[in-house]
């Protein structure tokens, strides 16, 4: 929360502001809705999306540019093989697998067994035999294999069961509000769902926490029991775009779902399009919603992690100024074109800043404003620790802010 301190002293001191087109370095992203301010530059109007649901989010703050019904329920189909895929990353991640891993093929992961596959994605495993985790995984995230979910649920948790509550667990951990799993698959399944927001923050999550797991899903194509099987997501192949994933889905309750990802320069947009009408329907909404968050914005990082934004005094220290900066990169999505009318201003939680003061320490805030309207906000933290000053330097300096009190 913004506190100007009116009633405080010193009250001159707790706002600062600069103009910072000179002070950024190109970076990272994060977003504005194209409403939200009032731009000297045209930004048209969202296009038409021909689906139940969208949205377009910038991957690295999490801020939306677009979306439509972004927090309805729907089945997620495949989409569901991102949160599977994401438990088998942390897996490797954590050691607790390998992609070297043998895994014997239970009846459970028979396709020609199972009536519930019957006519789904499958990459047919047949029981008793073994395949390694590397095959499956591709299994999973090229060929959308519901089979290989299977398979490689029980290699890491033993049992579907288990693997869905692992999923289920962090649904919690990624704050997801909307999106429950009753399946390691997706096939449809009562008291299953999720929604496009929070699709879209399990594939910034996949490319942010297990980038290893995240690179299988540019791979365009793989070849399994000398079967060439072709990625799904038929973006790939566009060159217009540079998209590196994410996944497709579709049943018939769900419509046809497709989560993508690309890059432009250091910009990275995900966008969600789900209950799509048609298989190439779903690539032409996607490429719509990229296209036009591409074409009218730009990211900026004006902040960058350990460097000096401000320094301030501070009392009963042993030192007697506090550098003041970011804890994570600041990264801005806007219009493009303004980059020389970015302001940013600081205020302080409080008028003294007193020692000790450790690393990260929150004691502001930082106002980024176009147009003289705040469009972003960051904590204002201490960049290093500031230890408390001996006894003779504190009497020093509680005369001293005596005085300052008086006739500051």
């Amino acid at each position: 929360m913004k506190q100007t301190l009116s009633t405080k002293p010193f009250r001159h001191t707790l706002l600062k502001s600069l103009t910072l087109g000179a002070f950024i370095a190109l970076g990272t992203t994060s977003v504005v809705k194209a409403d939200d301010v009032n731009l000297t530059t045209i930004i048209p109007a969202v296009p038409q999306i021909d689906a139940e649901a969208y949205i377009l989010m910038d991957y690295n703050s999490g801020k939306v540019l677009a979306e439509m019904n972004a927090d309805t329920r729907r089945d997620p189909a495949s989409l569901t093989k991102m949160m599977t895929s994401y438990v088998i990353g942390q897996s490797i991640k954590a050691g607790k697998i390998s992609l070297d891993d043998n895994v014997t093929i239970s009846k459970e992961a028979w396709a020609t067994g199972n009536p519930v596959f019957k006519g789904s994605s499958l990459m047919f495993l047949q029981p008793g035999t073994q395949v390694k985790v590397s095959d499956l995984n591709r299994g999973i995230i090229i060929q959308s294999g519901n089979d290989a979910c299977v398979a490689m649920a029980e290699h890491v948790a033993g049992s579907q069961d288990a693997f869905v509550n692992i999923m289920n667990n962090y649904v919690k951990a990624l704050g997801l509000q909307n999106t429950h799993f009753g399946t390691v698959h997706g096939l449809d399944a009562a008291g299953q769902f999720s929604s496009a927001r929070d699709m879209a923050i399990i594939g910034q999550a996949l490319i942010r926490d297990v980038p290893e797991e995240y690179a299988v899903y540019k791979e365009k194509e793989y070849y399994f029991n000398n079967i060439k099987q072709p990625n799904r997501n038929g973006l790939l192949w566009d060159t217009s775009l540079n998209v590196d994933g994410i996944k497709t889905g579709h049943t018939s309750a769900a419509g046809y779902n497709l989560v993508a990802s690309a890059t432009e320069g250091n910009m990275r947009l995900i966008s969600v399009v789900m209950g799509g009408r048609t298989f190439k329907g779903r690539e032409a909404e996607s490429k719509k919603l990229l296209t036009w968050g591409f074409r009218f914005f730009e990211t900026v990082t004006p902040l960058q992690v350990g460097k000096e934004f401000a320094s301030e005094p501070v009392w009963f220290g042993d030192t007697d100024r506090v550098q003041l900066g970011v804890d994570k990169n600041a990264s801005l999505t806007i219009p493009r074109g303004r980059l020389n009318d970015l302001k940013a201003s600081y205020t302080l939680t409080n008028s003294e800043i007193n020692a000790p003061l450790a690393k990260g320490q929150a004691v502001g805030t930082i106002n980024f404003q176009l147009d003289g309207k705040t469009i972003e906000q960051r904590p204002l933290v201490v960049l290093n620790e500031v230890q408390e000053g001996g006894f003779f330097g504190r009497m020093v300096d509680h005369i001293k802010l005596l005085f300052h009190r008086w006739f500051g």
